[in-house]
């Protein structure tokens, strides 16, 4: 029996070495797209992206880039004036279009490595994923990467792979860095 094909959204290299090795554990065959119109700025998204290709070398993981659609005024529209709730527009921006590609594809099932990440919202993409996959053939596949935070952290440093500081978005950067905004403030 061929081994189910799994299509896994990948946000960096960093995040995707935990979930690729603990799906493969699993029997599934992976590949991973790079689709994240939500990081800013452009250099940034390119060193995530050089970052992956090392770790998918590695790995020896094919990966389907999807720079084409690298187009950050998408993600500002879908979350201006919905701020607070940026993170559920910009979680279904990407599942949708890992859902679409694994369907196109023929993908027994999807899925992302958000779920690595002790940052983000485990419920919510978990629920975002289910509806999206309704009770189409290609499934949502929820694994709590969370246990192998550290792994996938040790070896990305060991292996020299560009690890960033903030999730992607101008409002992650902003948040990540507002104490420095503060230090420069409280010296006039």
């Amino acid at each position: 029996m061929a081994p189910k094909r799994i299509l896994l959204h990948i946000c960096c290299g960093p995040c995707a070495i935990y979930p690729v090795q603990a799906l493969r554990e699993q029997g599934f065959e992976v590949i991973g797209l790079y689709f994240n119109p939500n990081i800013h700025p452009l250099q940034e998204y390119l060193k995530r992206r050089e970052g992956l290709v090392e770790t998918a070398e590695r790995l020896k993981l094919k990966v389907i880039y999807k720079d084409a659609d690298y187009d950050p005024k998408t993600y500002l529209r879908a979350v201006a004036f919905r701020e607070a709730n940026r993170c559920f527009h910009c979680y279904t921006m990407r599942l949708e279009k890992t859902w679409s590609v694994a369907k196109r594809g023929g993908f027994d099932a999807f899925s992302t490595t958000l779920l690595y990440s002790k940052f983000q919202k485990h419920e919510l993409i978990a629920s975002l994923g289910r509806d999206i996959a309704g009770q189409g053939q290609t499934a949502f596949h929820y694994q709590d990467f969370r246990q192998g935070w550290k792994q996938g952290i040790d070896l990305s440093k060991e292996w020299g792979i560009y690890r960033q500081q903030y999730c992607g978005c101008i409002y992650s950067e902003m948040e990540r860095y507002h104490s420095d905004l503060e230090k420069v403030i409280e010296k006039k």
